[in-house]
């Protein structure tokens, strides 16, 4: 693959997903598996939340499909990165 295009791509994820402390990495870790096993956005978040408590966020009624978009990129992301052979 291109070198160019992974820069790229990596520079347009940092943007879009942002700077994130271990412990929010962690959070979002958990909602990816939570949605990975089946979990809709709103079971993901409550159960992230009970998991990681000093993370948990609370969306307004009309936020949910904002998260749900996060998640999604956040999820293939993390399918992008594993098939490139990197870590976060």
């Amino acid at each position: 693959m291109n070198p160019n295009a992974i820069n790229f791509y990596l520079e347009q994820a940092r943007e879009i997903i942002g700077d994130r402390s271990q412990g929010e990495i962690d959070y979002d870790n958990a909602v990816v598996a939570y949605l990975a096993g089946g979990k809709d956005i709103k079971t993901a978040v409550r159960s992230a939340n009970q998991e990681h408590p000093e993370e948990a966020m609370k969306p307004d009624a009309n936020q949910w499909q904002d998260f749900a978009a996060r998640y999604d990129y956040i999820m293939e992301h993390k399918v992008i990165m594993k098939r490139l052979g990197m870590k976060e």
